[in-house]
């Protein structure tokens, strides 16, 4: 059986293997992230709107999120008090719940995306 001071230290070179994988994934990606694009002259309204539209699908997704969870979040409260043996099915409804916002944040950086 692994010991505290075991997961602390599996965790540290887990997380030292992560780092240095992206530092080699990046370093050797540079040539292509240092490409130039095409400048393509783009209406500035077009911009505006594309931000106002970018901001307002990851704003609104996150309120309906925080509003989501605030309401699963309670009734699972009440529902744990109850049963403990719950705990996994509330977990999964409050994630279901915070799915929203990420959706909203997906729908924000296509947005972005396109503007170029």
């Amino acid at each position: 059986m692994m010991t505290r001071t075991h997961w602390t230290i599996a965790l540290f070179v887990l997380g030292l293997a992560t780092a240095g994988l992206a530092t080699f994934a990046l370093l050797a990606a540079a040539p292509a992230l240092a490409a130039e694009a095409t400048a393509v002259a783009v209406d500035p309204g077009i911009v505006r709107w594309g931000f106002a539209a970018a901001a307002a699908s990851a704003g609104l997704a996150a309120l309906g999120a925080g509003y989501a969870v605030a309401q699963v979040g309670t009734a699972a409260l009440g529902a744990l008090a109850e049963k403990p043996e719950l705990f996994g099915r509330v977990l999964v409804m409050v994630g279901l719940a915070e799915g929203i916002a990420i959706h909203g944040l997906i729908v924000s950086i296509l947005i972005l995306n396109r503007l170029g």
